[in-house]
């Protein structure tokens, strides 16, 4: 029987909850293991140099406590940043708080702080070199490296060659057929090919980037899928279907009968 593909929670949305008032409310870690109890299989964060949302301390409190795999998703060559709040870490660079860590799974990203959030894959004609010694370094440490990767099956061999364990195709255009019902067949398409490229390449194969409830079973069926990582959605959804719940809660507690 074949596995179905594992979910790891990304917590950024609860950590930039956070980091909107001077406070440690909501927590970080509080919400890994509300996620984990409702059956994670693992939780992803993306720490960013300017600590816009996860935080250098979540990274290592939440290392401390997990008992499911821990991804950490990050531009490998992001460097050093002083903080400008106070209480808050500096950021000692990317590849220094995973080294330190030392997750199970780091994805190496290639974005900027001037994204939201991350909106292309790795090309790696132009950055291949660079790469290679990072992924092989990683492996020293026994962490498993994946690659944020567009469904090109040329740069898919490519991710082989430089010896990445996985790649995370980014599934914001497909996502956004879907949304719109624009060339949805089309761009399916190009996502299931890199499936089956990258079995064929001996590559393993995450997704993410704007998965949800509607869009996710036809993004299952892309072939040897092993995790889905997904944030945003998550807690929209969280929202969505729970926010009657507090306000009837508040209600009563100003004496209101709802």
């Amino acid at each position: 029987m074949t596995k179905k593909p594992d979910l790891s929670v990304n917590l950024n949305k609860i950590a930039l909850i956070r980091n909107s008032r001077d406070t440690d409310y909501p927590s970080v870690t509080e919400h890994a293991q509300i996620c984990i109890d409702a059956g994670a299989d693992g939780i992803t964060v993306h720490p960013r140099p300017d600590q816009r949302h996860i935080r250098v301390d979540d990274c290592f409190a939440l290392a401390a406590m997990l008992s499911v795999e821990f991804n950490i998703e990050g531009n490998p060559l992001a460097p050093p940043m002083k903080s400008d709040r106070k209480g808050v870490s500096d950021y000692p660079g990317f590849l220094e708080l995973v080294k330190e860590i030392k997750p199970a799974q780091c994805t190496l990203v290639p974005d900027n702080n001037s994204q939201l959030p991350s909106d292309h894959g790795f090309d790696l004609t132009e950055s291949g070199d660079s790469l290679a010694p990072i992924i092989e370094e990683l492996h020293t440490l026994g962490i498993r490296v994946s690659l944020f990767m567009d469904p090109d099956p040329e740069q898919i061999d490519l991710a082989k060659q430089l010896g990445a364990d996985r790649i995370e195709l980014y599934t914001g255009p497909y996502a956004d057929a879907f949304l719109h019902g624009h060339n949805l067949e089309a761009v399916f398409q190009q996502f299931y090919d890199a499936g089956i490229k990258a079995a064929e390449a001996g590559i393993g194969l995450n997704a993410g980037h704007d998965l949800n409830l509607l869009n996710l079973p036809l993004s299952s069926s892309i072939p040897q899928l092993l995790e889905r990582s997904i944030g945003h959605a998550v807690f929209l959804y969280a929202i969505y279907m729970g926010l009657a719940h507090p306000v009837r809660a508040y209600q009563r507690c100003l004496g209101k009968h709802i």
